[in-house]
């Protein structure tokens, strides 16, 4: 598939970004730009719960290690919701153990990435997981 292809797959699709860490919602923020995604980044969990409802996102990439409301926690209550419940969500860490990515798929996450990820892992999971219009 060419370079254009994938822009002009993902373009319009709206990506919520859920990260404490400001490099990560950047690095996030400006590959999925770079393919035609409209994102917005949110730095904690209370706040993506805020703005979900306005925004309606297409897939959302969570952390799970953040402070107040992890991204397990976030997750769960996102999928609680019936009008999310189908919106698919990646859930984003640092760590690659079996429990994390046991323990995502429990509270409903579609897939589990490792940080540091590459343009290929997240345009990839985009196209797993969410169905292109």
């Amino acid at each position: 598939m060419s370079e254009n292809n994938t822009e002009m797959e993902f373009s319009g699709l709206k990506v919520m970004v859920i990260d404490d860490s400001k490099t990560i919602r950047r690095t996030a923020e400006t590959l999925l730009k770079k393919a035609g995604c409209d994102v917005v980044t949110v730095e904690n969990g209370y706040e993506a719960l805020s703005l979900i409802s306005d925004l309606h996102p297409d897939v959302i990439f969570v952390d799970i290690m953040m402070p107040r409301l992890d991204g397990y926690k976030t997750c769960a209550l996102i999928k609680m919701n019936q009008q999310f419940k189908s919106t698919p969500i990646i859930m984003l860490s640092s760590k690659d153990g079996l429990f994390d990515k046991a323990k995502g798929k429990v509270v409903g996450a579609e897939l589990y990435l490792t940080k540091p990820f590459t343009k290929e892992e997240l345009l990839g999971a985009i196209q797993q997981h969410v169905t292109v219009r």
